[in-house]
């Protein structure tokens, strides 16, 4: 028995439960059940399973053409998994239209720290001449890979960075991924909003899929 309640019912807001640690196993068993946490100032820890949820199935994507014409002129290189606790605390750092604050705090960047070392958590890296200029991480459990963060200290950065993502997680046999909302940088890729109950049947098919 796990210490998450069923994902399937209704719950205020998406709302799931609140409070406990942010371990690896709790980590886990949250990811495998289309769980995570969302820390909000002056509140216990909070973990949501949200009604809507994004997804971008990986047929659908689709790159602007004003970036698809200007992605082989950009001289960097790409790295995974190379600079993790640099590319998180950047997430962190990112300045975003409309959004005070981070969700990504201190709390949530040890813990994913230590998720990265049991292999869960993963990062994507951008470099051009030596200095990472942007990148990504998110979580790949039980086969299914769900974004987190994306951050750019350069123009476009970030959607090359969300690119080499979604090239390395098709070479590894993932169709889709799981991106928790749809933000217009990704709606602009194709992501796309499903209802939580279309979103938890993506999720246990993709499982038994991966065996």
């Amino acid at each position: 028995m796990g210490i998450f309640p069923d994902p399937t019912f209704d719950y205020e807001e998406g709302l799931v439960a609140i409070g406990g640690p942010l371990s690896v196993p709790v980590l886990e068993e949250a990811y495998s059940k289309g769980i995570f946490p969302w820390p909000q100032e002056g509140y216990p820890l909070l973990w949501f399973c949200p009604e809507k949820r994004g997804i971008l199935k990986f047929e659908n994507l689709h790159i602007p053409q004003s970036l698809r014409k200007k992605i082989k002129k950009y001289p960097v290189q790409y790295s995974r998994n190379k600079s993790f606790i640099e590319v998180i605390q950047a997430c962190a750092e990112q300045k975003r239209k409309d959004q005070i604050g981070t969700w990504i705090t201190d709390e949530i960047i040890e813990a994913y720290i230590e998720f990265h070392k049991a292999g869960y958590a993963h990062s994507w890296e951008v470099w051009e001449k030596g200095e990472l200029v942007g990148g990504g991480y998110g979580i790949l459990c039980r086969g299914v890979f769900s974004g987190e963060s994306l951050f750019h200290r350069k123009t476009n950065m970030s959607k090359l960075a969300l690119l080499k993502m979604i090239e390395d997680l098709q070479k590894e046999g993932l169709k889709w991924m799981d991106t928790q909302m749809v933000t217009p940088l990704l709606r602009s890729f194709g992501a796309e909003e499903i209802t939580k109950k279309d979103f938890l049947k993506l999720l246990s098919r993709s499982q038994k899929q991966q065996g």
